[in-house]
């Protein structure tokens, strides 16, 4: 192992000097361990930090142990939390991976402010770099999912990204330190293991020194972004007023879906949302998208920006200038136990999970939908028929959109497509006010 070459890196990115206290994140693998010996090994202060999730029945005590025990043979001290991370990503609705991400680094800060550490060191290598790399071109990212792993990023630095897991690996035959193996990590099991152990070899096969390629790669497009965020800030400021964006002030500049989406996924919204709304920008007012906590209006000049309300408050959809000759309060919540859906006409509950972009038109010939407790498509003629309505309040008639889907006759009836049921986690509440 070349410890002069991981010196340099650490003093070329100013992530830590000999003074600073470390705290080590450790969870018995070989890049952690490694990592633990060589800045002991240079001469560092540090303390390590376990984190047991319990996902993994007797591996998670097994790798718990092994950290206790390593940690007493070095001389330094260890500090352990054990998380319901299962329980957590329930009650949050996200991903296991997501919670014990979260629940990870939320106490590796709150312990390094109480052990006055001055960093946080992870262990993440070349390779986790490269594969970050691949997995956000995979999925699909903006610019800043290509630069791989940054040595820094707060009070979390990175002092092995200058080697790759095959150093690592040596380097701990070397000194005949054992290591702990996740089993997970061995199983074509999750996408950066597929990565890892099938994507990055046949890649090898075309081209040898594609990790090195892709890392340089990486480089000149961390020079690329600096650029990137700098175009992208003064567009924000032509464009943003307090209210949201000024459609033609957007339309105007060089790149404006690509400064959209930097202005509206930091708020929830996703790639395809973001080109829904950019395709509407040239569309009738009234159109309407939710992400989880942001709602964005297309308004005859605006894009109209705000939060979603919490359910002592309310929001207004219609555009501001009267374009609607009513207005529509939303509630987003999650649903309880004691919450009982209002049966006024001029209040509609909808299964959030079940909507797409809101739209807001007057009804037209051929519509349909699925009455709230029928199974049976009916044409809204039809019902507006049944209802007795002339044909002159049969044209006022308006209708609140998911996609393509009518949802509720504003002020009569809802679609059963998208009710409340027992798979239900959040909902919408719309008001109607005439």
């Amino acid at each position: 192992m070349n410890k002069k070459k991981i010196a340099q890196y650490i003093e070329q990115e100013k992530l830590f000097t000999l003074k600073d206290k470390i705290l080590v994140t450790l969870s018995g693998g070989a890049d952690s361990v490694a990592l633990l010996h060589l800045l002991l090994d240079m001469g560092y202060t540090c303390e390590a930090a376990h984190c047991n999730f319990h996902l993994r029945g007797d591996e998670s005590d097994r790798d718990e142990t092994f950290v206790r025990q390593l940690c007493l043979q070095l001389e330094i001290p260890l500090h352990i939390r054990h998380f319901r991370t299962t329980e957590e990503a329930t009650q949050r609705h996200i991903s296991i991976e997501m919670a014990a991400r979260e629940l990870r680094y939320a106490w590796f800060e709150e312990l390094r402010l109480k052990q006055r550490a001055d960093v946080i060191a992870v262990a993440h290598h070349k390779d986790d770099s490269v594969e970050t790399l691949l997995l956000n071109l995979i999925r699909g990212t903006g610019i800043n999912g290509l630069l791989g792993i940054r040595p820094k990023n707060g009070n979390i630095v990175r002092p092995l990204l200058c080697i790759d897991r095959k150093e690592i690996t040596e380097y701990l035959q070397e000194i005949g330190q054992p290591y702990i193996t996740d089993s997970t990590n061995l199983q074509d099991e999750y996408t950066r293991n597929k990565i890892r152990l099938n994507l990055l070899p046949l890649m090898q096969e075309i081209n040898p020194s594609v990790k090195e390629s892709l890392l340089r790669t990486a480089e000149h497009l961390n020079d690329a972004a600096l650029l990137y965020k700098r175009g992208i800030e003064e567009g924000k400021q032509k464009v943003q007023t307090g209210q949201g964006i000024l459609i033609q002030a957007l339309l105007e500049e060089p790149a404006p879906e690509t400064l959209l989406f930097e202005i509206l996924s930091p708020l929830g919204f996703n790639g395809t949302q973001i080109k829904d709304i950019f395709a509407s920008l040239n569309g009738q007012p009234g159109k309407i998208f939710l992400s989880k906590e942001w709602r964005v209006i297309k308004d005859r000049t605006l894009l109209l920006i705000a939060p979603i309300c919490s359910a002592d408050s309310s929001t207004i959809l219609s555009p501001d200038d009267g374009a609607l000759p009513f207005q529509l309060t939303m509630e987003e919540r999650e649903l309880t136990n004691d919450f009982v859906i209002p049966r006024d006409r001029n209040t509609a509950c909808f299964d959030a999970d079940k909507l797409e972009s809101l739209t807001v038109r007057r009804c037209r010939q051929g519509d349909s939908f699925i009455p709230f407790g029928m199974t049976g498509r009916k044409k809204v003629s039809d019902y507006l028929t049944d209802r007795k309505f002339s044909l002159s309040r049969k044209e006022q008639q308006w209708v609140l959109c998911s996609g393509n889907h009518i949802i509720w006759l504003i002020g009569e009836r809802t679609d059963n497509r998208f009710r409340i049921d027992e798979n239900t986690r959040r909902i919408i509440i719309v008001k109607f006010i005439p």
